[in-house]
């Protein structure tokens, strides 16, 4: 499975410059290759990027998480999160799962990932907890 160079660039962009908040990956069947799908700008919120990850398809997504620690300091985490709902294929399914470590080593700089099927398993209230 080939990474297109878009989504190293971009992925660097969130990390070094926070020009964006979060981003959405896809992988074009057709091409074998992950491709950038969505770009949120950064103030949109942790509600807007889950709502942008389709309810039946699988994707792959980076989200820079700001949150505040007990001790009141402003820090950020970069979450990776595998999306595989039980809805989707499972052909693609088996796709993303065997790309994903491939994909996420091209990716440095991820701190924390998540897996999800359904949005609960992704809830704010999950990152916040992983992020601490």
């Amino acid at each position: 499975m080939a990474v297109n160079d878009e989504c190293k660039l971009k992925f660097l962009e969130l990390k070094a410059k926070r020009n964006h908040r979060f981003i959405v990956f896809k992988i074009e069947e057709k091409i074998q290759q992950v491709v950038v799908e969505k770009l949120g700008s950064p103030d949109e919120s942790y509600d807007a990027f889950t709502s942008s990850l389709p309810a039946n398809e699988c994707r792959y997504a980076v989200f820079d998480f700001d949150f505040t620690t007990d001790e009141n300091c402003q820090k950020s985490k970069i979450f990776f999160i595998a999306w595989a709902p039980d809805t989707s294929r499972v052909r693609s399914k088996m796709l993303y799962a065997s790309s994903k470590d491939r994909f996420k080593r091209e990716l440095d700089g991820i701190q924390v990932e998540l897996q999800a099927t359904d949005p609960s398993e992704m809830s704010l209230d999950i990152v916040k907890s992983r992020a601490l």
